[in-house]
């Protein structure tokens, strides 16, 4: 049995691609760590979820510099989860004016911010390289309840809250001009769905309002970018398959009243075959279980993960892979 989060022995740094996929939509991807979306526009730029702090934001900027000198003006949260939005602050000398999320976001941040943080820079240590350079919590400063409309120049780009489903404050990104959608971790690929604070219920009919929208290209929030039709079906598909089995899965274990730790055991029957070989797998299971038991037993909202609450539930539920 393992008595630390399993991302703490990823130590590996990964491989970083920055990938045009098309005129104006940059994918900067790292084998299964967070992704990060960027929109170069005719007279500016956004970044579509900032890093975990702002000396690894650096990184990026140093990418977007090899192809524009244009101001980064924007930076759009996908969510509030900490290794996502952390670094915002790396980008105000290179021009950002705005931060933008969602009001369900904005109120996640009030709620459970902190908490979030501080669980996450120890969950996640090699994703937070220099840590002290974050100066505290990222605070957007536009909101918006379902969707917006900005124009970069003559680019116009939708910001919209479909739905809940990673959280109950998902962004999406769309550039429907080039038919490019930034998704944020409502669609992964080739690496597991982190559903501790998530809303199984809602996210197939979310992933619905992403497939109406017909994209041809899609950023996972992890994973290589989506850049065909097929591929972008098929990380559709795997991320609705990952979240209907794990929630089936905690559905079957209270109806037959089988305690946490039985779902836990049933949960890897179903899910270990199929998923166990994807990026973050191990680290995320005991949460997405934790979280999939709680809502299958009612509990509509996620409760606050915190530092304490986190190495409580390794500790009790972290289980050693069936031997087959």
């Amino acid at each position: 049995m393992s008595h630390q989060f399993a991302s703490v022995a990823d130590l590996e740094e990964k491989t970083i691609t920055f990938k045009q996929l098309s005129k104006h939509c940059w994918a900067f991807t790292a084998e299964g760590d967070p992704n990060t979306g960027v929109i170069i526009g005719d007279d500016s730029v956004m970044i579509i979820d900032a890093t975990a702090t702002p000396v690894m934001a650096q990184s990026l900027v140093t990418e977007i510099r090899k192809v524009t000198d244009k101001p980064i003006k924007y930076v759009t949260l996908s969510h509030y989860h900490a290794v996502r939005v952390l670094g915002a602050s790396g980008y105000k000398e290179h021009g950002l004016e705005q931060i933008i999320a969602s009001q369900n976001t904005y109120e996640l941040i009030i709620e459970r911010g902190q908490q979030d943080m501080d669980s996450e820079i120890g969950r996640f240590p090699r994703l937070f390289k220099s840590v002290d350079s974050i100066p505290g919590l990222t605070w957007p400063t536009i909101t918006f309840p379902e969707k917006m409309t900005l124009w970069m120049g003559d680019l116009e780009v939708h910001i919209m809250h479909p739905g809940r489903g990673h959280t109950k404050g998902d962004t999406v990104v769309w550039v429907p001009s080039e038919r490019v959608l930034f998704s944020g971790d409502l669609v992964e690929c080739d690496a597991a769905c982190y559903t501790g604070d998530a809303y199984l219920s809602d996210w197939p009919a979310t992933l619905d309002k992403l497939v109406a929208l017909e994209p041809e290209k899609v950023i996972p929030g992890r994973g290589p970018a989506l850049d065909t039709p097929e591929k972008v079906a098929s990380g559709m598909q795997y991320t609705r398959d990952f979240v209907t089995t794990l929630y089936e899965s905690a559905q079957q274990a209270v109806a037959n009243d089988m305690g946490l730790k039985g779902a836990m055991s049933l949960t890897r029957d179903t899910m270990d075959p199929k998923f166990g070989h994807v990026f973050i797998y191990e680290h995320c299971l005991p949460f997405d279980v934790t979280r999939a038991f709680d809502e299958a037993s009612g509990i509509r909202d996620p409760r606050i993960w915190t530092a304490e609450r986190d190495n409580e539930m390794w500790h009790s539920l972290q289980m050693e892979k069936p031997v087959s």
